[in-house]
């Protein structure tokens, strides 16, 4: 969606942007996404979480957007990051030149702030410029003002408690947008920096874009550079864990699952969810392939935000937080935006923040356990929590729940769930007796053996398959967690029984469905096949002698990633298009697991 020029007609804005071809930028506190014609079409400052001052993912034009881009609607792009870091840099080939499009997000702290500079390569090319600011998700216009003074152009947009600058080439009202145009030359460049702040203070000041460009490119190269045993899929590997990195608040450490809120998981459908919160489970996940690649020091600030976070009565443990810890995430809808491609209701915090999913605990104590096998110190604070929610959790044992994939049915005991109490109580035990902490061991062990006989008794199917949840004869993709956890093995009969039957029930194109939404998760509508689901099916092909089939898989999967390797949630064989939120902290922290699982598996 762009205009022709500054005085032009648009495209039409019903055209939805696919998914996979937006970029994203981050400064490790917030995102914004980049379409593919050079459209800043998600901007949420200063958080992730923060109400979107550019929202046009989620409707059109008329919901914020700045698009800059050469005037020639014939101009062809071409883009890539500048190098291992999250500067994109756009190429634009027009028939009077070529110029290319420098977008990024300074790390610099104290600094909220997206910078667009345009650099001519070669001839001339003229460029158009539109922003379009809206506040908190568009229902709020911004007074707007000229306060360019001796010689620099400026304008300042003012909403309730936001307030931005935009410095660059002259904008000029038109309608409700402002628009500029200029032409840039063989070996000249021009800036144009957003930049926010709170609207009762002084205007956000000017600073000096060139070495934010150069801070933040050194900043995300150094980081890169020290990722660890990157493996056969060494590119992929590392742009993965730069995402989960891109999503990792660097304040406060909490771990947001995407970028985005509302991207459908069923095109036109109501199947959407608000994911720029931190969730336990996901967020433990990561923490694992951080470790598992050398980033101690990542680890080391996500157990501290998880004491913050978690801190208080073991009774009061959430599933999900905000950001810094907040725990008051009610979900609402948010009638001012339309929703991507018309996909409503748009959602604002997430309901499963009430919800209780017993795998939890599971997750966040095989996380804390690899954080101290890699030589993050274990201290008393860190045990004594780890010990109370060990406690609580041998209250509530036998508490069916509403699982991994936060059913919104009836509670079931849920097999993955069950699996996932056993190895909380299996790295309680583990802790007491290999590395000498104090516990109450002998209860735990009980719990846990009594755990796995229930799951033996009640979670296997007669044809020998491992169940969805003890009342079904359904599987769900979130059992091929059990070999990972070392519940059984990877060749177990069970499993080996549990992969035929999801590849006879949950791979009709080839692709793995998390589970048959005909079953019990209490919503209308269908979804897509889940990424991370066939990531974890690479890991279990390539562990239990499916080697062949296990590199096929991993070669489909990495393909559906877009030119700038990024993913989203979920991928539509049918069209061809990616899903759901994006970039998707599971898909890319899985993407990372099957590449390892690919390594560990390799001949010799």
């Amino acid at each position: 969606m762009f205009c022709h020029d500054v005085g032009g007609t648009c495209h039409d804005p019903r055209v939805t942007t696919p998914i996979e071809d937006y970029a994203v930028l981050s400064n490790c506190r917030s995102a914004a996404l980049v379409s593919r014609d050079g459209s800043i079409d998600w901007l949420c400052l200063p958080r992730y979480d923060s109400g979107s001052m550019l929202g046009a993912l989620l409707g059109d034009e008329s919901h914020g957007r700045w698009s800059l881009r050469p005037a020639d609607p014939e101009a062809r792009a071409t883009r890539r990051y500048d190098g291992d870091t999250f500067v994109l840099v756009t190429r634009w080939e027009t028939t009077t030149g070529v110029a290319d499009v420098y977008d990024a997000m300074p790390v610099d702290e104290g600094v909220e702030a997206v910078i667009r500079r345009v650099v001519g390569v070669s001839g001339e090319v003229d460029f158009v410029s539109e922003v379009r600011l809206r506040f908190d998700y568009a229902r709020a216009v911004p007074w707007v003002q000229q306060i360019g003074q001796g010689g620099e152009h400026a304008i300042l947009a003012v909403a309730g408690p936001d307030a931005v600058v935009i410095r660059g080439p002259r904008l000029i009202a038109v309608d409700t947008a402002h628009r500029g145009r200029w032409t840039t030359a063989a070996g000249k460049s021009v800036d144009s920096v957003l930049s926010w702040g709170p609207s009762w203070q002084a205007a956000p000041a000017a600073f000096n874009v060139e070495a934010a460009l150069e801070r933040t490119r050194e900043w995300w190269a150094a980081w890169a550079d020290r990722v660890q045993s990157a493996g056969t899929h060494a590119a992929l590997v590392t742009r993965s864990l730069m995402v989960l990195r891109a999503l990792t608040h660097s304040e406060t450490g909490g771990i947001v699952a995407a970028a985005t809120t509302s991207l459908p998981e069923a095109f036109g459908g109501s199947r959407n969810w608000d994911y720029r919160y931190v969730w336990l489970r996901d967020a433990a996940l990561t923490l694992s392939a951080y470790i598992d690649h050398g980033y101690l020091d990542a680890a080391q600030h996500w157990r501290t935000w998880l004491l913050r976070a978690i801190a208080g009565d073991p009774a009061d443990v959430q599933i999900m937080y905000g950001i810094a810890g907040e725990r008051d995430l009610p979900e609402r809808e948010i009638a001012s935006l339309p929703g991507y491609g018309g996909a409503a209701p748009v959602r604002i915090g997430n309901g499963a923040v009430t919800q209780y999913q017993a795998d939890v605990i599971g997750e966040v104590m095989v996380a804390l356990e690899a954080a101290r096998n890699a030589g993050v110190e274990e201290t008393t604070f860190s045990w004594s929590l780890q010990r109370a929610l060990l406690n609580q959790l041998a209250g509530e044992v036998d508490k069916p729940d509403l699982g991994i994939w936060e059913m919104r049915g009836e509670p079931h005991y849920f097999t993955h769930s069950r699996a996932m109490v056993w190895a909380a109580f299996d790295r309680g035990i583990r802790a007491v007796e290999e590395g000498g902490r104090e516990g109450e061991v002998d209860t735990w062990r009980a719990l846990r053996d009594s755990v796995r006989a229930d799951i033996d008794a009640r979670g296997v199917h007669e044809g020998g398959w491992f169940t969805q949840h003890f009342d079904t004869d359904e599987v769900d993709a979130s059992l091929l967690v059990l070999p990972q956890v070392g519940f059984c093995a990877y060749d177990d009969p069970r499993m080996l029984a549990t992969v035929a039957r999801m590849e006879e029930t949950l791979m009709p194109d080839g692709w793995l469905l998390r589970y048959r939404t005909t079953g019990v998760d209490g919503l209308s509508g269908d979804e897509h096949p889940f990424l991370a689901c066939s990531f974890w099916l690479v890991g279990q092909y390539a562990h239990s002698g499916r080697r062949d089939e296990a590199v096929g898989l991993m070669k489909r999967l990495t393909a559906v990633a877009n030119d700038l390797g990024l993913l989203s949630e979920e991928y539509d064989p049918t069209t061809k298009r990616q899903a759901g939120n994006t970039p998707q902290a599971l898909s890319h922290l899985a993407l990372v697991g099957a590449a390892d699982a690919l390594d560990a598996t390799a001949p010799r």
